[in-house]
């Protein structure tokens, strides 16, 4: 059917194309193999087996989406493909927060908290997105139920779309903050500024697709569709199916496949604790952050601010207390993971 044309009984709106998810679900599906490789090859499951896993999800959701173009009018296939669709992006940033966190444990001595609390406090917040996004979907599509629920549904969504973008923003500048003090230093290896492009590429693509959905959602927040609307009064974003296609599918299928290309784990070492030293030429084995507070303290207040008002320093300078400890002459080249290049290798710009 022609795109942007109204279709009756369609959930969609229009007669979903049949040939665009197959592709789609293909394409994720080879990325999903491709990130449990990696992870296999650099053994790095704890650190980003969440790829293939998000990956996944986009196949389940493609396949649902082409189940549903030939069924448009199932509601139940409708709703679960959006709740897929909509779940697995910000699984995509958890893995982000992963990456930014091993590049603190990399750089210590630049790290504005300590980089375990990275993912913890921005895990936290993504998982409080994620159940927002998907009860939000599924409250919001499904229009069998009474309008107060929909209702619900698209706070639901508006709250997730606003936080997620909010959480995007705050940690972009605290990779930036960390960025311009290893610059200012003079500290800027080749792995690192590599596994650093790739976060600010990779955090841009879901910026703009979740820019994209908070449009979207924002130009339709009041609508409520009744028998006698009129379709053609919807936004545009609704009821023209490329927009789906170029600002959420292609724009995650260029993400995965980013990471696949420069994976975080060709650059920097699986143990957390060998770090680079202050020379930018040398890895460390060291002891590793120490956080003794309780964890949960640590998610409450991940810069130790209770700690820096009673003149606390949370930061135990331990590359500067262990330099006895470096292995052969300094350098810790036999517990690094193999690499697909020299680009592992550290070295000053």
């Amino acid at each position: 059917m022609e795109d942007g044309k109204y279709v009756d009984g369609s959930f969609y709106f229009y007669a979903p194309n049949k040939g665009a998810p197959v592709i789609f679900a293909v394409l994720f599906a080879i990325s999903c193999g491709w990130h449990a490789w990696q992870c296999i090859r650099y053994k790095c499951w704890r650190i980003t087996g969440i790829l293939p896993w998000s990956a996944l999800i986009f196949v389940a959701g493609y396949s649902l989406r082409e189940f549903g173009a030939f069924h448009y009018d199932k509601l139940n296939v409708f709703i679960a493909s959006l709740v897929m669709v909509y779940a697995a992006p910000p699984l995509y940033e958890l893995s982000n927060y992963f990456t930014l966190s091993r590049i603190l444990y990399y750089i210590p001595y630049h790290s504005p908290l300590h980089p375990g609390r990275v993912f913890t406090t921005f895990g936290l917040l993504s998982a409080i997105v994620e159940a927002l996004n998907a009860n939000g979907a599924a409250y919001m599509a499904n229009s069998s139920l009474p309008k107060s629920k929909q209702d619900i549904g698209r706070a639901l969504l508006k709250t997730a779309l606003v936080l997620q973008l909010v959480i995007l923003g705050i940690f972009i500048a605290l990779a930036l903050w960390f960025h311009r003090c290893c610059l200012k230093a003079g500290l800027m290896p080749h792995n690192l500024a590599v596994v650093l492009q790739t976060l600010y590429i990779s955090s841009t693509l879901i910026g703009i697709r979740t820019i994209f959905r908070t449009v979207e959602f924002f130009s339709t927040i009041d609508i409520h569709y009744t028998p006698g609307t009129d379709p053609n009064t919807l936004s545009p974003l609704l009821r023209y199916e490329w927009f789906f296609y170029i600002f959420e599918s292609s724009l995650m299928v260029l993400n995965t496949y980013l990471l696949n290309f420069r994976h975080t784990m060709r650059y920097l070492p699986r143990d957390n604790a060998i770090y680079l030293a202050e020379d930018g030429v040398t890895q460390v084995q060291g002891p590793g952050y120490q956080d003794k507070r309780l964890w949960l303290v640590t998610v409450v207040d991940p810069f130790d601010l209770h700690g820096l008002l009673r003149g606390r320093n949370l930061k135990e300078r331990f590359w500067e207390t262990h330099k006895d400890e470096r292995k052969g002459g300094g350098e810790v080249k036999s517990v690094l993971q193999p690499t697909d290049g020299a680009e592992a290798e550290p070295g000053r710009k």
